[in-house]
């Protein structure tokens, strides 16, 4: 079952496979919808200081039945600080908002803050300065592993040859139709775990008729088989949803895609209109 099964980090921190997204679920649903994936079995659940509901999510790892070590709660550094003095106030105002002493991953959102994604200023020190700052958390046990997310490969380098502590993670968009192949392997290549979100396309992929009849040719939800290719690609999928019975088919992917239909997955035509999510910056790219 894939919800008892781990990567192992370069730290030797045991990551489970599958994660809770919590992105745009507020308020008392984000502690209904994490408690809920607790106790179906998720021990992942992933959140931002950007999403604004760390302190929900929170709330609903207390509310499960599980102790708070058992289950790994990842949030990420919110995209404007670089500066170190921002970066460190910030982290700990994560850890007391959650009331948590410590969080088993903590990732950089983006080497851009939003309102300069995509521009040609990279923020190469101010990323240098943040990631300064969780190597001295993680250095004093506030947080167990550290990394990086939407980074492109000199980003990747401006953090890793300015390092003491390499980063663990790489949180990319990825999913059937947009995996940006060269990335990843760049990134695992820098001894990175590899997590997709939006493994589902933000639900864009659920009109694709290719993927529509693939999925019912496994008996399958469309969700499924999408994540179930992104866990045969070697990466661990961040599926979003506040409703314990998607949780739960999302979870059930005990089924293998054959090497040809992965090929024909793969081969399928990207994405380029997210629909309502192309407001957000990381669905205005598409990778290649």
């Amino acid at each position: 079952m894939i919800l008892e099964e781990t990567y192992s980090l370069t730290n030797g921190i045991a990551i489970p496979k599958l994660a809770l997204g919590t992105w745009m679920i507020e308020g008392e649903s984000a502690t209904n919808a994490v408690t809920s994936a607790i106790e179906l079995g998720y021990r992942h659940i992933d959140t931002a200081q950007d999403y604004g509901n760390e302190a929900e999510v929170a709330d609903g790892v207390r509310a499960s039945s599980v102790e708070r070590e058992q289950i790994f709660v990842t949030s990420k550094l919110a995209a404007r600080h670089k500066t170190y003095e921002d970066a460190a106030a910030a982290i700990d105002e994560s850890l007391e908002k959650m009331g948590l002493d410590y969080l088993d991953l903590m990732i950089i959102h983006s080497p851009q803050p939003w309102d300069h994604f995509g521009t040609e200023d990279r923020f190469a020190k101010g990323n240098q300065e943040a990631w300064r700052a969780l190597e001295d958390a993680y250095n004093a046990g506030k947080l167990k592993a550290i990394g990086l997310s939407n980074f492109q490969e000199a980003d990747i380098d401006n953090i890793v040859q300015h390092s003491r502590v390499a980063p663990m993670v790489h949180q990319v968009l990825a999913h059937v139709t947009n995996v940006p192949t060269a990335l990843i392997e760049y990134s695992r290549n820098k001894g990175m775990l590899v997590e997709a979100y939006s493994p589902v396309g933000h639900g864009e992929l659920f009109k694709n008729e290719a993927i529509i009849k693939m999925a019912e040719r496994y008996q399958v939800s469309v969700p499924q088989l999408c994540i179930r290719y992104d866990l045969q690609l070697g990466l661990l999928p961040l599926p979003k949803t506040a409703k314990p019975a998607h949780m739960a088919n999302n979870a059930d992917v005990d089924f293998v895609i054959s090497e040809a239909d992965m090929q024909s997955l793969s081969a399928l035509e990207p994405i380029r209109d997210y629909g309502n999510a192309s407001q957000f910056p990381v669905f205005q790219q598409v990778d290649g």
